[in-house]
């Protein structure tokens, strides 16, 4: 079944780290461009990061430029998302997405997507 898994959640401290990764299956994911977003209770899922096909460009909604990173390893199906110097508002439940046909911020781009892992910034 083809299908994008998402893992590496949890609960952490403020100032602590995660790393989320997305694992293909049935899928080359270095066909997609790829990217992170992120649903809180209550809000609407907003974009968080992304990458080109190759990895060469990538890009991050504001608030967590400089804190997070994306990256893909194609050779292992895979797509991760290392996050730093964690903050309470960065509790969500972040999805990776794959886009066929170019990529960015807008999730009407993206033609798949995973179940979610829930990422807790808490003390």
């Amino acid at each position: 079944q083809d299908q994008l898994v998402e893992s590496g959640g949890g609960l952490v401290q403020p100032g602590g780290s995660l790393r989320l990764s997305c694992v293909a299956s049935g899928r080359t994911l270095s066909n997609y461009g790829m990217g992170w977003f992120r649903q809180a209770p209550g809000k609407e899922r907003e974009f968080v990061a992304g990458i080109s096909r190759s990895g060469g460009t990538t890009y991050y909604t504001d608030s967590v430029k400089g804190r997070f990173t994306i990256s893909r390893d194609n050779a292992k199906n895979t797509v991760y998302l290392q996050m730093n110097n964690l903050n309470p508002e960065d509790t969500a439940v972040y999805y990776c997405a794959a886009a066929l046909f170019g990529s960015g911020s807008s999730s009407s781009k993206y033609d798949y997507w995973g179940q979610g892992t829930q990422v807790t910034v808490s003390s």
